[in-house]
């Protein structure tokens, strides 16, 4: 997936904005169990909202680690919310229409 432009990142946190968290990151940290969630939560919904319970000083860290390890895109990143997306992998059944230009 390529990396996702400003004005793209500006939209879906536009679209983020009332959303709420789908997904804490507690005491257990990146465990299986919350990658297979955010996995999950981003074919369900594809612009998800995390929320750091715990770990709130190495948010940085761990936001950009979920990424990675989800296949995901940081959109981003305001005190302890951090905001994904992934498009859906099969073409009709995604949800968002990104924008181009």
């Amino acid at each position: 997936m390529p990396e996702l432009a400003g004005y793209q990142r500006k939209y879906l946190r536009s679209i983020a904005h009332g959303m709420d968290p789908q997904v804490h990151v507690g005491q257990s940290g990146l465990s299986p169990n919350l990658l297979s969630t955010v996995e999950e939560a981003l074919l369900k919904h594809e612009l998800i909202k995390v929320r750091f319970v715990a770990f709130k000083e190495h948010r940085k860290a761990i936001a950009a680690e979920l990424a990675q390890e989800a296949g995901a895109e940081l959109v981003g990143l305001l005190g302890a919310t951090a905001l994904y997306f992934r498009a859906h992998p099969e073409a009709g059944k995604r949800k968002l229409e990104i924008p181009q230009r």
